[in-house]
């Protein structure tokens, strides 16, 4: 934005300078839209003025920081999740056609309002109205609840690609458990406990097992056990805090220490139908395609507005909402790929160890007995003989007369447990690779496209925090650096609440609490702010000037009545499941090396209550404080004007041929408080005081263009 004025003196009758895009807008009457009021493009005012502003070396760069924050690690991890909890092909109809009318008329109101101010969140809704300057706040607040979590993703992301240079890989095999093996214990009593559970290191072969690794690891897997234990040393519950995770700890200040080098640099370190019926799915869905594309965080404003003013924002718009699509599409393709293969692999390994049971019982029965539970023709000495679909159908046959410890080994159950979030890229895409050859090979590119996926995604977070603070803070804006290690260390503190051996419990509940409905709340007041405040009309009369071209006018009605409703909708479903839901979190517990689901405690009920609370107070506070400086502003100068004859003064415009005289104007505290009237400067048309004669001339045929 332009702050400092523009002289006359100098210029060529024909040439006319810009007006000052802050100051002189304040003297124009609300009801007019930029269009009246700018001459030819009006683009080079606006280019010479923000000279000092960071701009992008090319568009692809811009593109290229844009589609690294929108395409995230919930790409990789949530979406196929969603996809295949949900009908699979019927929920990604559903994703699209959400996408397309919600998703996209948002993000194209965003890049727009950014690019057209040129401003961070907080000054683009300020810009509208100081009284929705709240909404930009809120902005940010979340942004750094986002910033505080994620990083801890990336710092685990670091622990495992740290693990992955060594040949076998720590989480391919249980550990020995010294402590327990001891040569006295009975060699087949031992097989007979060992082979009772899903054991990879001590393998059934020919009924012999030596060595004792540890419980937890046997009950489980190798990657649980890994994941649980040595990366996070996890505790029970969330009301067991234990002490700080040193490992972590440092994982996560190596983290913030790359995203402060990359921030301060600045912005170019950034390159990089039945189910229909159900509305839990549409929240799901709706919920997808809002993280998606990254609405309401300020990040997708604060990347447009380094943009030149007449930059194509609506293609943008379409190709980066495409890209991020074809990404999850893309990445739900390879995940089912492992999944299944991890299914399959997990099958074949439940029937290994059922048949080391059934060779073991065979040699303490009777041959009348074995015959009449299906031998011959099942291999148990040769597990790698018998197929997944002949084992089923053996089991079908005789399973119920060998007991409760055989199971089905049913290739769909294990699919349909599925994988999300966490579990999904650190247990089981893990499990994955330790069978690949020369697994630390692909284990290090996996961790490495995980860091690098969480790390634009972070530097978008942080422009979203950084950028509207240096925007309306001058100071700030001059002592960048500091402001970003200090945002830095600020963050890296808080941030070890995450690395306590609970830590993990407190990523789940901010990833699912703390920017969800403060989110929607954002989004809402943006979309009101821009379609019933600003009106949408108006918003593309400033787009048709940016763009040089009109957008498609069903823009008008996404804006104002479908985006808006389906927000509101989103919000609704959202609360009443945290009404009639009680919200729960997965706990790992230790003695049974299995997973279960807790309610969370009162006090972290409160937590979450209030993180939702301080992320959305800034709307409310913001438009109560503007409105009582106003009311105050307004009552001092009614007493300063009281007794004093106002004198009316009229502007009339000045044609290009006359020599200009111009007189610059500061508002008043009260006119600044007043709705913005347009969102692009004022072009190049100028307007001169009338005198007193002309004024009474043209008293009956003027037209009130502002006081």
């Amino acid at each position: 934005m332009c702050d400092q004025p523009h002289a006359v003196v100098g210029h060529p009758p024909t040439e006319k300078p810009p007006l000052d895009s802050n100051e002189d807008r304040a003297w124009l009457s609300e009801g007019q839209s930029v269009t009246q009021l700018t001459a030819g493009d009006g683009g080079d005012g606006v280019e010479a003025c923000d000279a000092d502003r960071p701009a992008w070396d090319s568009k692809v760069q811009y593109v290229l920081a844009q589609v690294g924050f929108s395409v995230g690690l919930g790409n990789v991890w949530r979406f196929p999740y969603l996809c295949h909890q949900n009908g699979g092909g019927a929920f990604m109809l559903l994703y699209v056609f959400l996408l397309v009318i919600v998703g996209v008329p948002l993000f194209f109101m965003e890049l727009a309002a950014g690019q057209s101010i040129r401003q961070g969140s907080i000054g683009v809704w300020k810009h509208i109205s100081p009284k929705l300057a709240g909404i930009g706040y809120s902005s940010c607040i979340v942004c750094f609840y986002v910033a505080l979590y994620y990083n801890v993703i990336i710092a685990w992301s670091l622990f495992y690609m740290g693990n992955s240079f060594q040949y076998p890989l720590p989480w391919e095999h249980c550990p020995i458990d010294v402590a327990t093996n001891h040569t006295g214990t009975d060699t087949t009593q031992v097989l007979i406990q060992k082979v009772s559970r899903p054991v990879d290191a001590c393998r059934v072969s020919n009924a012999v097992c030596s060595l004792s690794t540890v419980k937890e690891c046997e009950g489980s897997s190798p990657t649980s056990y890994f994941w649980f234990r040595k990366a996070l040393n996890i505790t029970n519950s969330i009301a067991e805090s234990g002490e700080f995770n040193p490992i972590m700890t440092g994982c996560l200040l190596a983290a913030w220490a790359i995203v402060s080098l990359a921030m301060i640099k600045g912005i170019k370190s950034s390159a990089k139908l039945e189910i229909w019926g159900s509305v839990q799915v549409w929240r799901q869905a709706a919920t997808q395609v809002f993280f998606a594309l990254g609405l309401g965080y300020g990040s997708v404003i604060a990347y447009s507005s380094y943009n030149p003013v007449h930059n194509n924002c609506h293609r943008d718009a379409l190709m980066v909402s495409g890209i991020n699509f074809m990404t999850s599409v893309l990445a739900s393709l390879v995940v089912f790929v492992v999944l299944g293969f991890r299914a399959k692999n997990i099958a074949l390994r439940c029937v290994a160890k059922n048949l080391g049971l059934l060779s073991l019982w065979s040699s303490f029965e009777s041959n009348q007995h074995v015959d009449g539970v299906g031998w011959p023709w099942i291999n148990m000495t040769d597990p790698s003989s018998v197929s997944l679909d002949e084992y089923t159908e053996w089991f079908s046959l005789h399973g119920a007369t060998v007991g409760p410890n055989l199971t089905d080994c049913s290739l769909e159950k294990e699919m349909n447990k599925g994988v999300e979030g966490t579990g999904l890229a650190f247990i089981a895409f893990t499990e994955v690779m330790a069978l690949f050859p020369a697994s630390p090979f692909w284990s290090t590119l996996f961790f490495l496209m995980l860091l690098n996926l969480g790390l634009s995604t972070m530097f978008g977070t942080m422009q979203g925090i950084l950028t509207p603070l240096m925007d309306n803070f001058s100071f700030l804006g001059r002592h960048r650096t500091l402001l970003t290690v200090s945002s830095c260390a600020l963050g890296f503190l808080i941030g070890l609440l995450f690395t306590q051996r609970s830590g993990n419990y407190f990523v789940t509940m901010f990833d699912d609490y703390s920017a969800t409905l403060p989110l929607v709340i954002v989004v809402i007041f943006e979309t009101i702010s821009v379609a019933w405040v600003y009106g949408t009309d108006r918003f593309l009369d400033d787009i048709e000037v940016m763009l040089k071209w009109r957008p498609p006018v069903v823009y008008k009605y996404l804006w104002k009545y479908v985006c808006l409703l389906s927000m509101i909708g989103l919000l609704g479903a959202s609360l009443l499941r945290m009404v009639f839901k009680r919200p729960t979190y997965t706990a790992w517990n230790q003695e049974t090396a299995s997973e279960m689901t807790l309610e969370y405690p009162g006090w972290a009920l409160a937590m979450i209550v209030m993180l939702i609370i301080f992320a959305s107070l800034p709307v409310p506070i913001g438009y109560i404080y503007t409105s009582l400086k106003n009311h105050k502003t307004s009552d001092s100068h009614s007493e300063e004007r009281s007794g004093q004859e106002v004198h009316r003064e009229l502007y009339t415009k000045c044609s290009s041929a006359e020599q200009l005289d111009f007189h610059h104007i500061i508002p008043t505290e009260e006119d600044e408080a007043q709705p913005r009237t347009a969102f692009l400067p004022m072009g190049n048309e100028h307007y001169r005081l009338l005198s007193q004669q002309e004024e009474e001339d043209d008293d009956d045929d003027e037209q009130d263009t502002g006081v």
